[in-house]
């Protein structure tokens, strides 16, 4: 259920203005609409635009010149629900069915909010409806789901409610469990930074009897005392040499021991990355979880090597020069501290405006990285549409955006810095004019007023640092936000507790009432499915009837949302990730090759295979001989992707690939459906010898794949319609029976419209599509 909202629309798009107007229920003023969407489906399933809006009174649909108007009234429910990528909203009285719309999931945040008003209007609650005149904070609205966002903040906590969550300076201290490996370190790095500050405050103090026992002496007529000066000045040497020394070591280490944090923090973010399920990639865009990895870390490096170093040597530095202040004199001490309250008021002030605008453009700049990471991969599909003024202006707007935040960001940052300047500035003056009027009244010596204005220097100088260090801190602390992000979520297809051994798989795999949802909606239900040993199961059906859902079940992509699917007679929830994966060989419609090698690639799965075993893999995949005809052979780069080899050969290596590592169970998702017909041939005799004695499950458009599947199980809507072989189901005339007669009809399209020439019988089996 939905949280209970303060309803905020903008006016619906200029074009229903209209239709609206001169609707059975006119609406006079655009702002009473609380909430409405853009319709994209008709009844019949078409794609076909129409207008369903929510005002305090009830319900107005428009479509074209037509509009029809239900009441709000007890009794009428608004009912939403969803399967295989269409979304229906049922109107429904106690007794009847008033209307229902359809719709495609792209609408779906915004038929929530509607669905969630009426709800609200239904129970009599008190909403905002705001006007024309409505707060700058109503009007800040997701331009996806209409929902209000928070102040300061670009995102919407219905689409992205990971962002709601302001960063806080205090999720700095949650890098401790990467710091606590190297405690000794910080010890002594703590240490030396205690000595060396200590060692950069002597040679003020000494100042005093320099002053009072030998200038000022000798400005009244008396000699100087060369050797007390030559002891003050070698003292002045040492104290010198020392902090350089101590600053020196506790710089290197502290760096030395920043660089590992970031290294162990890289290492177990990407680590527990590896590890979330499918469903947590499947929100996420490449570009920001590299940002997060890459440049957030960085930046948390950074800190933790200069800025936190600097802010602990500013604490230690001010609190110790306070303290030799208030010794040396404690009236003029307090009149040196007076602008120290106004700094840290400003320092808490600005503090929360750089903590939400850093985070922004930690986002926006993330944004910049996607497009990168969108266009140069598909460069070629770029040129291919010449769409490179497109994605340039993309680019283009994103860092342009990008830039008005920082622009906004750097306005509070030129204001404050300045403003600091000027208190310390004035402090000093203040300090002046006491501590002269201090000398003519004979109450403090010229020395100890010169050693004051040396000590205020430094303390206003250190305070000033301090100051400055809180941009940065506010950027560590958006970036440990971003990261620990990642490393607080929780998969979705969790490790067992106490998983025992898998030992040796027989390769029974059992499916009891497996259901799946994603989200709300439901893909997969009450599945039951027995595969025997060494079986080759094929799934047909339309495209969105669940078969590859259903094949990322089993692979356990995903966790079943109910039932449970167990190989050999264990669940397989109670079998470790790795082990179980192990046994399971992937053949995908789109091979995926890394950059490196083709033998590398054969041998991703089994890093430790020999030459001779890559060889065989490959003979078997029937790739062995187009790899010879490769320059360097084995031993030839195929480039990002792949992209240097034709699709039928990446096809044969990650046959290989699959081979190589002996599963006891082979998935094949349309393995075939991307290639021409002489190429299927080449695949299909890689694919025979890869399928002996194996558990076999094949997803197929093309039936050539499936004529040697020992059974076909018929999905349709996230259900098993029908099960049995081929003749078997061609004999009973349901669905299969169907889908192949459609196949052949689309087959005799093409001979009749010269695209292909074969027999109808061979073209139904490799030009159709199930």
């Amino acid at each position: 259920m939905n949280p209970e909202i303060s309803l905020s629309a903008p006016p619906p798009p200029s074009h229903w203005t209209s239709a609206l107007i001169g609707s059975s229920h006119p609406i006079e003023d655009l702002g009473s609409i609380m909430a409405w969407v853009e319709l994209d489906l008709d009844r019949e399933m078409r794609f076909e635009k129409s207008l369903l809006c929510l005002i305090p009174a009830g319900l107005i649909w428009v479509d074209g010149n037509r509009s029809e108007f239900w009441p709000m009234r007890s009794g009428v429910h608004l009912l939403h629900g969803d399967h295989a990528g269409v979304g229906h909203l049922r109107l429904e009285s106690e007794t009847n069915l008033l209307r229902i719309w359809y719709f495609t999931l792209a609408v779906n945040p915004q038929i929530l909010r509607l669905q969630t008003g009426f709800m609200q209007l239904l129970r009599g609650d008190q909403l905002n409806h705001p006007s024309h005149e409505a707060s700058e904070y109503d009007k800040q609205v997701c331009s996806v789901c209409l929902t209000p966002k928070p102040a300061n903040s670009d995102a919407c906590p219905t689409c992205d409610p990971e962002e709601d969550i302001p960063p806080s300076t205090w999720t700095l201290f949650k890098l401790w469990r990467f710091a606590r490996p190297y405690k000794k370190e910080l010890a002594l790095g703590f240490v030396l930074t205690l000595l060396s500050t200590g060692a950069t405050l002597i040679p003020p103090y000494l100042t005093m009897p320099i002053m009072d026992h030998v200038l000022i002496p000798y400005e009244k007529g008396n000699p100087i005392d060369f050797d007390l000066a030559s002891k003050y000045l070698f003292a002045l040497l040492a104290a010198a040499i020392v902090a350089w020394g101590l600053g020196w070591w506790k710089t290197y280490l502290l760096a030395l021991v920043s660089e590992r944090i970031g290294a162990d923090l890289r290492n177990t973010t990407f680590e527990h990355l590896l590890k979330l399920s499918l469903e947590y990639f499947g929100g996420k865009r490449t570009g920001d979880l590299i940002a997060r990895i890459g440049a957030e870390t960085d930046r948390i490096c950074v800190f933790l090597s200069l800025y936190a170093l600097d802010f602990a040597t500013d604490v230690l530095m001010i609190t110790m020069t306070a303290a030799i202040l208030i010794s040396i004199d404690p009236l003029l001490a307090l009149v040196t501290l007076a602008p120290l309250p106004f700094i840290i008021w400003m320092i808490h002030v600005v503090r929360d405006k750089l903590r939400f605008g850093f985070e922004k453009i930690d986002r926006m700049w993330s944004e910049v990285t996607n497009i990168l990471t969108d266009t140069i991969p598909g460069i070629r599909v770029v040129k291919a549409f010449a769409q490179e003024d497109r994605e340039l202006k993309r680019f283009v707007d994103s860092n342009k955006h990008n830039l008005q935040i920082n622009d906004r960001v750097n306005r509070v940052w030129g204001l404050f810095s300045p403003t600091v300047t000027l208190l310390t500035e004035t402090g000093l003056l203040v300090v002046w004019g006491f501590g002269i009027w201090q000398v003519a009244h004979q109450k403090v010596t010229v020395g100890v007023l010169i050693a004051f204005l040396a000590y205020i220097g430094r303390f206003y100088i250190r305070l000033d640092s301090m100051s400055r260090i809180v941009s940065h801190t506010q950027k560590a602390a958006a970036g440990a936000k971003r990261i620990f992000d990642i490393l607080d979520h929780v998969s979705s297809v969790p490790e067992p507790i106490n998983p025992a051994p898998l030992g040796q798989v027989k390769g029974r795999i059992s499916l009891r009432g497996v259901g799946f949802r994603y989200g709300n909606r439901a893909v997969s239900k009450g599945i039951d499915l027995d595969i025997a040993p060494g079986e080759m199961i094929g799934l047909v059906g339309h495209s969105g009837s669940g078969k590859s859902t259903l094949v990322n079940l089993i692979c356990r992509f995903y966790d079943v949302s109910a039932g449970s699917i167990a190989l050999d007679g264990r669940d397989i929830r109670s079998i470790a990730i790795a082990d179980y994966r192990k046994r399971i060989g992937l053949v995908l419609q789109e091979p995926f090759l890394f950059f490196g090698t083709i033998a590398e690639n054969i041998a991703y799965g089994k890093p430790e295979a020999t030459r001779e075993e890559i060889i065989e893999a490959a003979r078997a995949a029937h790739a062995h001989e187009f790899i010879l005809r490769l320059p360097l052979g084995y031993d030839s780069l195929v480039g990002e992707r792949g992209q240097s080899l034709s699709g039928g050969e990446r096809q044969r290596i990650s046959i290989a690939r699959a081979l190589l590592i002996n599963p006891s169970i082979l998935i094949l998702d349309e393995a075939t459906s991307s290639v021409d017909t002489t190429t299927e041939k080449e695949i299909q005799r890689a694919l025979d010898n890869l399928v002996k004695g194996r558990t076999t499950i094949a997803i197929a458009h093309r039936l050539s794949t499936l004529r040697k599947a020992d059974r076909l199980v018929v999905l349709d809507k996230g259900e098993i319609v029908e099960i049995g072989s081929h003749d078997a189901l061609m004999e009973a005339q349901g669905a299969y029976y169907a889908l192949y007669q459609a196949q052949l009809r689309h087959a005799a399209e093409l001979v009749e419209g010269g695209v292909i020439g074969e027999s109808l019988e061979e073209n139904a089996v490799q030009g159709g599509g199930l």
